[in-house]
This record gives structure tokens, sequence and C-alpha cells, in this order.
């Protein structure tokens, strides 16, 4: 046992504690914490980390910063200023905090990092990401009650990434929601190692089962049964056979559905695999050999995976609808959250009922109702001295010392290294259509993205349609009719945030050039009819400093809207082509004007 106030890593039943409470925590973020947790106070490399943790197994060194993402979360703990993990910058990582093992005797291997602002830490957010899914979880314990029936459950939780898929199942599988004991078993797909290692999620999840408090039940079961399965977790199988034989080599998926199904027998066993899209195809051989096997058994397969995340190709939509079909699964698609669940979150995270007028309804506009997105914008608005906390009478409360209209939120920059790391995995073409594509706020057309890249629309239309099968942050959402009778696709962003990501990431003169390559084409495609499109027109001179034309655009948008007798309208354009007109006349540089 090793301790790190106020936690408590239980390394021989693989868990995490906080004063008392169990943690639920993953098996590999749970690895690279117990190996940060025993190397305390050096530098540990990412190469070290991912030799240690996927030994002889390739796996890009971008998914470390997805488990400290998680790891942060967890502990609470401030990238910027951390009590626990420190980042250096692409070297690695570095445990700060004392460690202390055995019976309580004091082992400083390093001093805690000293904290620069004591309200900082009375006021430090431990975040959840978890409210008011109740419908979903009571849809879960309903699957989970025909267990009883002997009725084997395979049941799919999906959504956009942040939605909440791991912070529901972590709900449902807490123990004191069951009447009856039950095994909890979890493996997670890793981008990149599905499709280099078979059955990568579930050799996790059964080494996890065999480290747990009814590992003897597992691995004297896979010995009898399953041997080889047990021989390529690195444990010895024994007598395993009836007749001394030796175990097979080949890992058989009857074998191991068989002793998964003698462990149910005894507790009801719930299968957890998270993020099936990167799963390989073995996995889901295996999920459906479960489905399909017709003797009864207290068995559920409960898997995470996004929507719009499988890549092309790839087999787990053919897997689901024969499932479906078959009526062999059930599926919970979880929406984000509504305002009042956004406003419910944020009391939550904040530990303060009564929130600052404006503030939850400021972070479910940008966080669009994701969870995660919410939590990281709340964090972000602290870093950024936005919000902050006071103590009034005796009592802890936040406070805005910053108007929310000046603030904004800019990207979170864990998020924005998110979203970057997805963009890097696209190549040079389709990171600049996806750049294009950001300059238009809502929606993008192709033609747009066309004009922006002087690049045929046709050969852009390709390539969005492409993206559209490959990401799961772009979808086509219709077309727009053109004059003359043309029409041209457009598409969204499954969230602002990624287009924000994508606007910054552009050089200044670069995105200038592209906004007025595509207020001219609005020009050209709407000739004889600019006025229709005069305000969109200005938007994008605006954006690219051109200050005498988005102001001639303006005036054109303001005489329109009084030929309409929509004076007020009128008069409000008029006001913003006379500021826009003083900027042209001080002489500011279009190169400096990056804002939309």
């Amino acid at each position: 046992m090793k301790q790190f106030e106020p936690f408590r890593l239980d390394v021989a039943n693989g868990c995490l504690w906080r004063e008392g409470t169990q943690i639920a925590l993953p098996p590999k973020p749970f690895a690279v914490l117990q190996y940060l947790v025993d190397n305390p106070g050096r530098l540990v490399t990412h190469d070290e980390l991912l030799d240690a943790l996927w030994p002889e197994t390739f796996v890009q060194p971008q998914v470390l910063r997805t488990y400290m993402l998680e790891l942060r979360k967890v502990l609470g703990d401030d990238a910027g200023q951390p009590r626990f993990i420190q980042t250096q910058p692409k070297r690695g990582y570095r445990f700060v905090a004392a460690v202390t093992e055995g019976a309580g005797t004091a082992r400083a291997v390093v001093q805690t990092v000293v904290q620069t602002a004591v309200q900082a830490a009375q006021c430090e957010i431990k975040p959840s990401g978890f409210v008011n899914r109740s419908d979903e979880l009571a849809r879960l314990r309903s699957e989970f009650e025909r267990l009883a029936h002997g009725e084997r459950r395979v049941v799919f939780v999906t959504g956009e990434a942040g939605i909440g898929k791991t912070a529901l199942v972590d709900a449902f599988c807490r123990a004191e929601n069951f009447a009856v004991p039950i095994i909890v078993a979890r493996g997670q797909c890793v981008q990149g190692v599905g499709s280099k290692e078979e059955y990568y999620p579930v050799m996790e999840a059964l080494g996890q089962l065999c480290a747990s408090q009814d590992g003897e039940a597992a691995c004297n079961a896979l010995a009898r049964i399953a041997p080889a399965w047990l021989a390529r977790l690195g444990r010895p199988a024994g007598t395993v056979t009836s007749d001394g034989s030796s175990p097979a080599p080949e890992r058989m998926p009857g074998q191991l559905c068989a002793a998964l199904e003698e462990l149910a027998s005894v507790k009801p066993l719930i299968l957890v695999l998270e993020d099936l899209h990167w799963a390989d195809e073995s996995t889901l051989n295996l999920i459906s050999a479960l489905a399909l096997r017709r003797a009864p058994a207290r068995l559920m397969v409960l898997a995470t995976w996004r929507q719009r995340g499988v890549p092309a190709g790839h087999p787990l939509k053919a897997f689901k609808q024969d499932l479906r079909v078959r009526k062999l699964c059930e599926e919970i698609a979880l929406a984000p959250l509504s305002k009042s669940s956004l406003q419910q979150l944020v009391s939550g995270e904040l530990k303060q009922e009564a929130l600052p007028e404006g503030l939850s309804a400021f972070v479910h506009r940008h966080s669009e109702g994701n969870p995660l997105f919410a939590i990281a914008i709340l964090e972000h608005l602290i870093a950024q001295g936005c919000l902050a906390c006071r103590k009034k009478d005796g009592v802890t409360e936040w406070e805005l010392r910053v108007p929310l209209e000046e603030a904004g939120t800019g990207v979170p920059e864990e998020l924005a290294q998110m979203v970057e790391l997805e963009i890097e995995r696209l190549n040079p073409q389709e990171q600049s259509v996806l750049e294009a594509g950001s300059l238009t706020p809502i929606a993008f057309s192709a033609w747009a993205v066309a004009a922006a890249l002087e690049k045929d629309a046709a050969e852009i239309e390709e390539l969005c349609d492409g993206l559209v099968r490959r990401v799961h942050f772009v979808e086509r959402a219709g077309e727009d009719e053109l004059p003359g009778g043309a029409t041209s696709p457009f598409y969204v962003f499954a969230h602002g945030l990624y287009r924000e990501v994508l606007y910054q990431r552009q050089a200044a003169t670069r995105r200038a050039q592209r906004h007025e390559r595509i207020a001219d084409r609005l020009g050209t495609l709407f000739a004889g009819r600019e006025a229709d499109v005069a305000r969109e027109m200005a938007t994008h001179y605006e954006a690219a400093g051109n200050w005498q034309r988005a102001a001639a655009a303006l005036e054109r948008a303001a005489q329109h809207a009084e030929r309409r007798q929509a004076h007020a309208e009128a008069a409000d354009l008029a006001e913003h082509a006379r500021r826009v007109s003083k900027n042209q006349k001080s002489g500011d540089s279009p190169s400096r004007k990056t804002k939309r």
C-alpha cells in the first residue's frame, strides 16, 4: 500500500482510495499512476512509460496524454500548479508528491510542490463529470435485472467524446447499486493497438480479473477450461487438463466463453470494454460469440464507443447491426446535457448551489452541453482569474472577477491538445480543408472551402465526404442552393471548440487571404444580387482586415435592410460600417485583425 495524501494506492487489489472511498480507475490509467508512484521524484520519460506498460507493442505516445488527463481529473490535480503529476514538456512526467509506504513509515522522496495560492487549494475543483443521467442508469439497471433469469446481455453506451460514457459506466458499476455481489472486469481499447494485438482489451480485463478479490476463482476457471488464455497472461497453468496434456497454444474463443460463463454462475459478471471503435476484429468476434451462445448465463458485456469515431472499413458497424437484427443488444445513446443539467453539473463542481449570474448559461453555450468540455471551460476561467473564490462570513464562495462578456474562453489548453492530436493524424491537404471550413461559423459549404483554397469544388466535396466517413468531429448536414440552380453540400463541426482550434492554428496572413477569397466568391456567385449576401461578405472582409470593402458591404447591407423596412437592423449595420471606416482611417494592419 502506497500513500500520497489524501490517496492510497492499493497495488495488491488494483484500486485507488481517497479517505476511505474507493475511486473507479480503469486498468491502464491505474498502471500509469502506479508506475509514477513507484518512481517518485524522478523524470519518467515517455519512452520509459511506453516500454514498461506496452512491452513489444507499438503504441502512439499521444495515448499517455489521454491517460494523464484522466488521472488529473481523478486526483483533482492542476497541470499548471501540480500537486501530484508534473509534466516535463516533450520529455515525460514526474510524480512530485511525498509518498509513504507500509503501515505509515514516512519516506519522503520529494517535497510536495508548494502551493502558490491557499485559496485556490481550498476551492480546488474535484471533477466528477457525472450528472442527471438517471434515465440511462435506470435502463442499465433494468438490463442487469434480466441477468437474474439467465438472459445474457450486450449493451452499448454511445456518444461523442467527453459526453460522459465512462462516467455513466462507473456510476452503474459501483457495488452499492447491486443487491448481490458482482464481478466487474474492465478492458480499454487503445488506438493503434487493435490492429497489432488480438484481444488486447479482453486480455487487460482478464489480467485485472485475475488480480482481483475473485482472482483465485477466475484463475481456476481459466486453468481448467481456457488454459491458453491463462498462459498468455503470464500465469502458470499448472495441471490444466484432465489427461495431463499441455495447454493448447491457441486462444480459442469458445473456451474463454465457457470459462466466463462458469465464473458468472457464482456471481453475475459485467465485462466492460471501453472505446470499442478502436477494438480489433477478434475482440468483436468474441463479443458476438458471447451474445450468440444459447446457454443461460448471468453475464453482461457493457461496451462504450463513439458514434462518429468508427474508422472507415472498421467492422464495428456491421457487427452491431448484426446483433441488433438478432435482438441481442441494446444501445444507450448519451445526448448533450440540457441547460438545467449543466447548471447542476457546474454547481456540483464548484460545490456551490447559488452560482454567479450567467455562469452556467455561459458554460453551456461554449460547451454545448458536453460535460468534459464544460469542466475544462470552468477550469480555464479559474486559471485565467475570471472566476475566483473568496471567504465571506467564514464561507468560501465563487465569484466572477471579470464580466463574462469580456472574459471569453479561448480553448482550454488540454482540450486544444486533444483536438490537435486528432488533426495531426490527417494529411496536410485534409488539414487545410478543415482549416478553410473553420472560416465560416456554424456550417461550411464545399464551395466556400474551394474558394478559400483556390481548388475545384468537386474535388473539395469529395475530400469533405471522405473526412465525414473517417473522423468523428465533422458531419454532412445538407445542401446549399446556389444561384442558377446549382447545389453545394455543407458540413458542420461536432463542437465549436474544434472549429476554434482549426481557426487559430492558421497563420494570420493566410487566414486573411482565405477570408477575402470567400467574400469575393460570394460576390461572383450572387452577381446582381450582392445585397442579399452583403452582410456575409462584410463579415469575411472584416475578418481579413480589408476595412474599405467591409465598410462598403455593410453600407450595402444597411440599404437592403432599409428597403425591407427593417429599420433597427439598418441602423445597426450603418453604425457598424462607421466603426469599420474608423479602422481604415486609423491605418490598422489587416494582419492584426484575427477576431471573428
